[in-house]
């Protein structure tokens, strides 16, 4: 059953409740001078592969100085549509960026949905800050479209352009409104370093707080430009390192969890597909892991350099400095060649570092945040009142945040996964994408639970509890591999697959605090707050009566009209769940 204006009714709640206030003070602060910003965001940095173990000056000069968001995730993981959505504070189903390139992506949708006119760095100038910018922005800006229009919002800005984005030693770089400037021959994660620290400089010496962001394209896989403008496949290899690191890690190998390689077949769609792989391969996966974390040693060193300077200066006690990265990354799990563009663990946590004027030292935090939350935990710390269309809600940083505290991540994707190393290939065509790899789902950690629930494409689904099962090996979703579990959380399964799919439902075209209060939406009177909450009896009927998620066919890009019903029943029809006991 299809419905018509679905976002528009998805959104009811967003339209009509005001955003939570942020004029109070945060943080008690040694200056009365508004809070600077230094914003390191990494390409690609995994979590689950513990290669943050591997960076000791990040760990020291931040971590250890201020919170680590220990349940971190994306949203998206695939890096365009994960920026897009940092940027703006919106799911990637608002932003309507989902891919790395045109039709459905890239700077040029970026620009075609109207985001360069209306997103966080022109907020930020609007509320009284410098901002800057340097390294890679996002997909397909690139020698090409760099001026069609130029990036609004940076007082100053040094971006790198494909089809050189990926090139350790053969990069573009593009500064304010000049013409492309090529820096072939040097590596780039040191040209970053040198334009960070000019542009910090720069920041330091105005009269107004500052956003600075550096996003080095480490450790993402090294791609050739010829190659890439060729007409072939890009072989997407293992990143370089610079040469004073090239001796490290010589025996290190991709961590041997579970579901690394494993012997009987996981997941579904293309992922139950994949063969196991030979000696050969896990050994070129182990070299990629390497390479990774050498890769990795440069952003280390630019991190201690650009804290230095903060030191310097006088102005670090009153900087937030902020590590991340854009998507996590997975090697050899499930037996998949590197990449990310999966729902599974590997791919979308990843590291949240924060340090700063009133944050503890030492802290571990373990609520759940995602990376939509980060344009309104900006706009928290600094002061800035919150906007109504933000999907997320600040982190909890303090104790006087106007956060709203959820169990709940909403996972999305759309169209292909991209195989990456020189072994990445799927059948005898030798294709490097994936097809089928459109999928709604939940990551859920709450009171007695910890669940992962995927809706994908092709008709197929996922569950797995992750406090049994922490590398979503068995997948305990009904008839799967022909049996049946009977309970779960303490209710028979099909019962509390249908919350699940409900909640989904919800989530797959929530807009605002539709996002952030899901069970709202489902039960309006306030009387549902969590998982556990809905698992009641008394609910039973009215979750069996709900939509359930799905899709018409495999599709490349967000069509609202092929992914099924959008919103629970008691929207078309006024009611709540009484209406059902």
């Amino acid at each position: 059953m299809k419905l018509s204006s679905v976002v528009a009714v998805a959104g009811l709640l967003a339209a009509t409740e005001a955003a939570p206030s942020s004029q109070h003070v945060l943080l008690e602060r040694s200056s009365s001078k508004p809070p600077n910003f230094l914003f390191i965001l990494t390409d690609d940095q995994d979590l689950q592969l513990n290669s943050p173990a591997y960076t000791p000056k990040i760990l020291n000069r931040i971590k250890e100085k201020g919170v680590d968001f220990t349940n971190h995730f994306v949203t998206t993981a695939l890096c365009c549509p994960s920026r897009v959505s940092l940027w703006t504070g919106k799911q990637a189903h608002n932003t309507n960026v989902t891919d790395v390139s045109p039709p459905w992506g890239g700077y040029p949708k970026f620009v075609a949905q109207g985001f360069n006119e209306d997103w966080f760095p022109v907020w930020m100038q609007n509320a009284g800050y410098d901002t800057y910018y340097t390294g890679k922005m996002m997909n397909a800006h690139s020698v090409d479209t760099y001026n069609s229009p130029f990036i609004k919002g940076f007082n100053g800005s040094d971006f790198l352009l494909d089809p050189y984005t990926y090139s350790y030693y053969n990069s573009t770089y593009q500064r304010n409104h000049d013409e492309p400037k090529s820096y072939a021959g040097q590596y780039t994660t040191d040209v970053i370093t040198e334009k960070g620290l000019g542009f910090l400089n720069d920041a330091l010496e105005g009269d107004r707080p500052f956003f600075l962001t550096v996003a080095p394209i480490a450790p993402h896989s090294n791609i050739d430009p010829a190659v890439s403008m060729s007409d072939g496949p890009t072989i997407m290899e293992a990143p370089i390192s610079a040469p004073r690191h090239e001796h490290l890690f010589k025996d290190v190998k991709v961590p041997r969890t579970a579901n690394f390689n494993p012997a009987n077949r996981t997941g579904v769609s293309w992922v139950n597909n994949l063969a196991l792989q030979n000696q050969t391969v896990v050994d070129y996966e182990d070299h990629f892991y390497r390479q990774r974390l050498r890769a990795l040693q440069s952003v280390d060193e630019m991190v201690d350099r650009l804290i230095d300077r903060l030191e310097e200066s006088g102005e670090i006690d009153n900087t937030y400095i902020i590590y991340s990265a854009d998507n996590g990354f997975h090697i050899g799990q499930h037996r998949m060649p590197p990449g990310k563009a999966t729902g599974y663990e590997e791919d979308i946590r990843v590291p949240f570092f924060i340090r700063g004027p009133g944050i503890p030292e030492g802290k571990s935090i373990d609520s759940v945040t995602t990376h939509i939350d980060l344009a309104p935990t900006f706009f928290e710390l600094a002061g800035i009142p919150l906007r109504k269309d933000f999907d997320g809600t600040p982190m909890a940083i303090a104790h006087k945040s106007a956060s709203i505290k959820h169990e709940h991540v909403a996972v999305e994707f759309w169209g292909t996964a991209v195989l990456e190393g020189i072994y990445a290939r799927l059948g005898p065509d030798g294709a490097t994408h994936a097809p089928n790899n459109s999928y709604k789902s939940a990551r859920i950690l709450g009171h007695g639970y910890n669940l992962y629930y995927a809706v994908w494409c092709t008709g197929e689904h996922e569950l797995y509890d992750l406090s049994t099962d922490p590398y979503q090996i068995n997948n305990i979703y009904p008839f799967h591999n022909g049996t049946k579990a009977q309970k779960f959380l303490g209710r028979p399964l099909p019962t509390v697959l249908n919350r699940l799919d409900a909640l989904v439902l919800v989530l797959q075209s929530c807009q605002g605090n539709t996002c952030i209060e899901p069970w709202h939406v489902l039960h309006p009177d306030g009387s549902v707050k969590s998982l556990r909450d809905a698992l009641s009896p008394k609910y039973d009927r009215f979750y069996l009566e709900q939509p359930k998620v799905e899709y018409e066919e495999c599709l490349d890009g967000h069509i609202i009209s092929n992914e099924g019903p959008q919103v629970g029943y008691q929207y078309r029809h006024g009611l709540s769940w009484e209406a059902w006991t």
